[in-house]
């Protein structure tokens, strides 16, 4: 991954189902970083150790619930929605409440949001989260649908999406980053749309959920995915999935947003 060159890198969770090898390998990237831990990596003991183990490993580098991260180069802010998180709606597994308490609903909105409030407005403002909000469609292929269970329904956070909202009325949200709902749908063929743009707001939403992240082309040759965006001017001019040889080399590009293409 330092090979690319990138000036950051974000990781969406459900990385390892709590494997502390892969988790101190990721706490000891030396290029800036911001995680949020997945559903499938708050561990099996309900006790939360698992969880606050990871959490303890990875030090500042965990943005999730109420924390941030700015940084000089990249010029850009990074808030975590809440960790954890299953979609749903609104729900906390036993292990996240060992560790963090029964909060409401309302406690995690305000975690977001006084996190943000404290993150100077000219940054550019990323949100990473591990489920996207909800508000973003009920469709089967929906960026955060409900694709494994019929009727298809909105599966995504609603805690973020208030929290979303409380933000934009003091300054812009310029991209909301998640995984948890894979690309490749479960029900039917087909994908599921993996970004959207909102006109009125500007506010960029992309689901990295690209699983699995390695593959084979043709010839045999290990593929690699990463979602890629290029900030200029504090401002997105580029959104991107990406798949690369391990020579480094771009194999194939699909390109969700570019400002040359898309103004």
């Amino acid at each position: 991954m330092a090979q690319l060159n990138p000036d950051a890198v974000l990781f969406v969770g459900d990385l390892s189902n709590a494997d502390i090898k892969l988790v101190k390998s990721i706490a000891s990237i030396d290029i800036p970083t911001a995680v949020i831990l997945g559903n499938h990596d708050r561990g099996q003991d309900l006790s939360g150790l698992q969880l606050k183990t990871q959490l303890s490993i990875l030090g500042n580098k965990d943005v999730s619930w109420g924390k941030s991260i700015s940084w000089i180069k990249p010029l850009v802010s990074v808030v975590g929605g809440r960790t954890c998180s299953a979609g749903g709606g609104y729900y906390l597994s036993k292990q996240v409440s060992s560790v963090y308490g029964q909060l409401t609903i309302n406690d995690s909105v305000q975690r977001i949001v006084k996190a943000v409030n404290k993150i100077p407005l000219h940054l550019p403002l990323i949100i990473l989260a591990h489920s996207g909000p909800t508000g973003l469609g009920s469709d089967f292929s929906s960026i955060c649908g409900r694709d494994w269970k019929v009727p298809a329904i909105d599966w995504g956070d609603k805690d973020l999406e208030i929290a979303i909202d409380e933000i934009r009325k003091n300054r812009e949200v310029d991209l909301v980053v998640f995984g948890h709902m894979h690309h490749n749908l479960k029900r039917g063929s087909g994908k599921r749309q993996t970004c959207i743009v909102d006109k009125k707001y500007k506010t960029i939403y992309l689901n990295a959920a690209c699983v699995p992240r390695k593959i084979l082309d043709i010839s045999g040759n290990t593929l690699t995915h990463f979602s890629w965006v290029e900030f200029l001017n504090g401002k997105i001019v580029h959104v991107s999935h990406r798949w690369y040889r391990s020579d480094l080399s771009i194999a194939n590009e699909e390109i969700l947003y570019d400002v040359n293409i898309s103004e």
